[in-house]
This record gives structure tokens, sequence and C-alpha cells, in this order.
């Protein structure tokens, strides 16, 4: 895993279950060490201590507790404080001309006439529009929810997860502050970063996932200017470019419908399968004094090194994390690289600088730029440009085997689609495609779904209700 989600930084001790007298006994043989989970120290702190904390800091929350979380509903991330630190380091941005947006409309409806002849799929966008950074917020914070909370809950919790038995059933007041806290810490940071990102994108797909509505192609006129300036090419040829980008993207999203919920599924088993390292937490409670909750300026000092940006946890890395992180980088490259070779296609004769501009956002991703920085900090996963430069050229090699047809047939199901080892070795695939090879297709799942289909027209066809007794013989 080359970055950590959400800022955590790396911990020292693999496993602090493992440290003496964490749950076990202590010199005088009784349990006391195995009832201060928190590793408060002191030979005098027992239970009726822990209780008594707890009772403290109930009292203090209940009355400071909508203060803190400032107007946001419960939820492990508080979105509230994201929008708003967003919209704060956005400032102000001034509307979008009526002739920007009639431009940006008129670029992907251009772009859109010219894809007809480079895919198969059809049109996915249903609208176009032109988008300032805080229009961009407000409109991919929904899908920012669902890529950020699978994370965030699966770090929640480990909380409870972690205290022994005998604490947990007195440990809600605490529990209840360290929620709080962490879906404060998540918002500020998820703020900070799509204040950033808002004005460094240049489409609503510029990451490779759908974080806009379904069917909006939607530019960036501003980033899209000041990318430009850089650029020998006319500004209406990278408008053009980058909107054929954004609308084949939505060909795929709309058409392939099970794309985007295997992206998604993808985030989500990345989440289910971290483990946490909850050493931070046990050395910031060894120094903690409860007598310093009293103190606004401590309470402060608390919350900063609470915040996930100090590092208090440290996820590692699991078997089951890396098989989704592998799938999530390969389809990401896949779709990649499917656009840049459908773009290609279609501008390449039109537009002479589009294999400079393709290039030109390759290099954008290699060197790391702050849309793979801020999606390698929210979700954990860095995209390798060198898969999404392999995936373009499997898919260019496959057009010029099999044909465009052929080719985009292959999104018709996701045991279809080419695989990491593929990749590196497209030849085998494109035989596989070229011979009607189906052996990574679950046959027998395809037919039920075939003759399930099949049975539903029958039914409202008005035709005979009359079914087969068995299963017809080829």
């Amino acid at each position: 895993m080359a970055d950590v989600p959400f800022g955590f930084s790396p911990g020292d001790d693999p496993d602090p279950r493992d440290k003496g007298g964490k749950g076990g006994k202590d010199d005088r043989g009784d349990d006391r060490a195995g009832q201060d989970p928190f590793g408060f120290g002191g030979g005098d702190f027992n239970v009726a201590d822990i209780g008594q904390l707890f009772s403290k800091l109930g009292e203090m929350f209940s009355g400071a507790g909508s203060a803190m979380a400032g107007g946001a509903g419960a939820g492990p991330v508080n979105y509230d404080l994201a929008r708003k630190l967003a919209s704060s380091s956005i400032g102000f941005t001034a509307p979008v001309s009526e002739s920007t947006s009639k431009a940006v409309a008129d670029a992907v409806h251009l772009a859109d006439t010219w894809l007809d002849g480079a895919t198969a799929l059809p049109a996915g966008a249903t609208k176009s529009a032109a988008w300032t950074p805080q229009d961009w917020v407000d409109n991919t914070l929904p899908t920012w929810k669902r890529l950020c909370d699978p994370m965030a809950e699966q770090i929640s919790s480990v909380w409870s997860a972690s205290l022994p038995e005998e604490a947990r059933a007195m440990a809600g007041p605490l529990m209840a502050m360290m929620t709080q806290m962490g879906s404060m810490a998540f918002g500020s940071q998820l703020g900070q970063a799509l204040g950033r990102l808002s004005r460094e994108v240049l489409t609503s797909t510029d990451i490779g996932l759908p974080l806009g509505p379904k069917g909006v192609a939607a530019l960036m006129p501003a980033a899209i200017e000041e990318l430009s300036e850089g650029l020998d090419n006319p500004r209406s040829e990278v408008l053009t470019f980058l909107a054929a980008r954004e609308a084949a993207h939505h060909r795929l999203f709309s058409h392939v419908p099970w794309l985007s919920s295997q992206l998604m599924g993808a985030v989500e088993a990345y989440a289910k399968g971290m483990k946490v390292d909850m050493s931070g937490i046990e050395q910031m409670a060894s120094g903690f004094d409860p007598a310093s909750l009293a103190d606004p300026s401590k309470m402060e000092e608390l919350l900063s090194q609470a915040q996930l940006e100090g590092g208090m946890f440290e996820p590692k890395a699991t078997p089951e994390q890396t098989a989704a992180l592998e799938r999530l980088e390969t389809l990401l490259a896949l779709i990649e690289g499917w656009v840049s070779t459908v773009v290609a296609a279609a501008l390449g004769d039109r537009i002479p600088g589009t294999l400079a501009l393709s290039e030109m956002l390759r290099r954008r991703r290699g060197t790391g730029g702050p849309a793979e920085q801020t999606f390698a900090t929210l979700v954990g996963l860095e995209l390798r440009p060198r898969k999404m430069r392999e995936a373009a050229v499997l898919w260019e090699r496959l057009t010029d085997a099999a044909g465009i047809d052929a080719r985009d047939a292959v999104w018709n199901h996701p045991d279809l689609l080419p695989s990491s080892s593929d990749l590196d070795e497209p030849a085998g695939f494109i035989d596989r495609v070229i011979g009607g090879d189906t052996s990574g297709l679950d046959i027998d799942a395809a037919i039920a779904e075939f003759e399930k289909d099949l049975g539903s027209s029958g039914d409202s066809s008005g035709g005979s209700s009359d079914k087969p007794e068995g299963p017809v013989e080829s």
C-alpha cells in the first residue's frame, strides 16, 4: 500500500496486543492489568477510577457534543464540516458565463458525434454542465460519501472491538467522544482535500470514477483555462479533447450497468479488510490527564492529537485488501485505457494535437498530481500509470485484431474483462477474444440469467405460457 488513507502515519509496534501486561496478569497475579486497557499506568488506578472517568466524560460531552459536531448528523464522517472547509478553501469564484457554458455544451455535442464512429457504445451524457469548484464539491459529495463511509466506519469499529470485554460496558462516554472526534477528523481532512482537488480536476470523471450525477458531462472551465495556458494547443482543441474524454467515460458508466457497483464494491472490500494498529491510542492514553478535560486549550490539544493527520492509527495491509486494491486498480486502468483508445480514434484525424494531449495527461498522472494524491489519501489507492499505459496498448491491439464491436463486447460481463496478468501479456487475451473463448465466464450463471429473461419475456408477450418441462437439448 503506497499511501495510507485519511493521513495515517506509520507506527512502531505491529500488534499492540502482543505487549506484555496488556490484558494479562500483573506481578501480583490479579487481573488489574487487564482492567487497565488504556494504559493509564500507576498502580493505584483501578476499575473504579475508569468508571469515574467515564462518568465525567459523559457529563462533559452531554452539553458540548452538539457544539463539537458542528451541526452535522450522526455518522463516521462529518460531511457538513467537510463541505464548509472545502467552501472556505475555495473562496469566492465567479459564476460561469453563459457563453462559456454554451462553448462547453457545443464541445460535448461535437465530441459525442465523433465518438459515434469510434465505439459501439451509444452516447451516455444526457446533458452538459460547466462547473465552478464549488459546483464540483456540491455535485460530487454524495459519491465521496459512498467512497469514504466504508473506510471511516471500519476505522470507527476498532474502538469497541479493541476493548477488553470488562471495560466495554462502561466505555460508552469515551467511545462517543472518540467517535465524534474521529468524525470531525475525517470531515476536516476530507474538506481540505476536496477544496484542493476542486481547483485541479478538469472534468467530473477526471480520476476515473463517476463522481457526478449520472448522465451529466461536466467540465471545469477555470481549470481547463489554466491548463491551456501552458500548452501550445488552441484552447478550443483542449476543450474538445477533454469533452471527448468526459463523454467517453459516460458511455461506459451509462451502458455498462455493473461497472459503478464493481468500483464501489472494490472500495468497500478494501475497507472491510482493514486491520488497525491501536498502539497510537494507547500511547496517547498513557499520558492522558482526566483533569485536563475542563481546560478548553487542553481539549483542543487532545483533538489535534486525535486528528488522523497526527498519526493515531496505522492500518495494515491484509491479503483481502491487497486483492481488492489489485481489482480496483486493474478496473480503473482498463477504464482509462479504453477511454484513451476511443478518444484517440475519434479525434486523431480531426485534432492534430490529440496524441500530445493524451501524453500530457499520462505525464500528469505519472507525476502523482493532486487527483492521484487525494485519492490515495482518502481511499488508500495509488493509481499506477504503468498499468494505464498497458491497458491502452491492450485495447488498441484488440481493436486492430478483432474490431470495435468485439472490443466493446468485452464490457458485457465483468468476467470477460482482462485481468492484471492480461495487461502484462495481452496476446493471450486477444487470442481468447478472437477465438470466442469464454473460459473466464461463469457459463451456468449466464445461462440461468438468460433463461430467466426468456421466461419473463414469454410471460409478458401474450403468447403461450407453456414452459418446457426439461432443458432443451442442443
